[in-house]
């Protein structure tokens, strides 16, 4: 995909929750248009603080984020929503007392008017979801909620998508179904940057993916290519790169 523009640039990120204790020590990134990205690495690397300094959750202190070329850098959750970026916190993802459609709903708040019209495309993308919009996600599963979680953000049509850690908590045969639905997301034309714990399934269906440890970019390469790399192999994936 190098021929495709540039979608989201992240140039030499400092940021950290507490003043004077920087967790992203010159993190940079570059995403294309249509590009799946995995970003693995160990405990505590910044993996999580990294997206969620893209998504104005975490004030970047130095450095710049674009967004198409306009700059976005520590600008407010609900500003980026609007100019077409959605997250999906790892905890916490589904307001339990309300109902799929009504959490759905919240997705859409700032374009109510498009409602139907994106219920009509989430259907085509998790049929299950309109099937069974009346239940309360309270009582969804682990799996059912990370998929309430997805559709709420993709309520707002965005251009990027950031999900924190989808895969994790759930049961294998729920972690492969996120996955799966990961790539048909990416497949719609939405560009997804996701941080993941499970390394070698996120590098099995990643365009690219990078390595972040202590607050920095260690390596970059595409998915395959990290999966065969002997250092990373060594330092990140274990036996589950053999």
């Amino acid at each position: 995909m190098t021929d495709h523009p540039v979608i989201l640039d992240a140039d030499d990120l400092i940021a950290g929750y507490l003043p004077g204790i920087n967790i992203l020590n010159g993190c940079s990134m570059e995403v294309r248009e249509g590009e799946l990205i995995g970003i693995i690495g160990p405990n505590g690397a910044g993996k999580s603080t990294f997206l969620k300094a893209l998504f104005g959750l975490v004030p970047v202190r130095d450095g710049s984020v674009t967004l198409a070329g306009e700059d976005i850098t520590n600008l407010r959750a609900d500003q980026l929503v609007k100019r077409g970026v959605g997250f999906v916190p790892q905890t916490n993802n589904v307001f339990p007392s309300l109902t799929i459609e009504e959490n759905l709903e919240m997705g859409a708040y700032q374009a109510h008017k498009s409602f139907k019209k994106q219920m009509t495309k989430i259907g085509d993308l998790f049929p299950v979801l309109v099937e069974r919009k009346n239940q309360r996600a309270g009582s969804l599963s682990g799996g059912e909620r990370q998929m309430v979680a997805m559709a709420r953000a993709l309520m707002m049509d965005p251009q990027v998508l950031l999900l924190d850690e989808p895969s994790a908590g759930l049961s294998p045969v729920r972690q492969d179904e996120t996955f799966v639905r990961t790539r048909d997301i990416n497949r719609t034309g939405v560009t997804v940057i996701m941080v993941e714990q499970n390394a070698r399934r996120c590098l099995q269906i990643c365009d690219r993916g990078y390595v972040l440890d202590q607050g920095t970019s260690a390596y970059t390469a595409t998915g395959q290519e990290l999966l065969k790399d002997p250092k990373v192999i060594e330092l990140y994936l274990g036996t589950l790169g053999a």
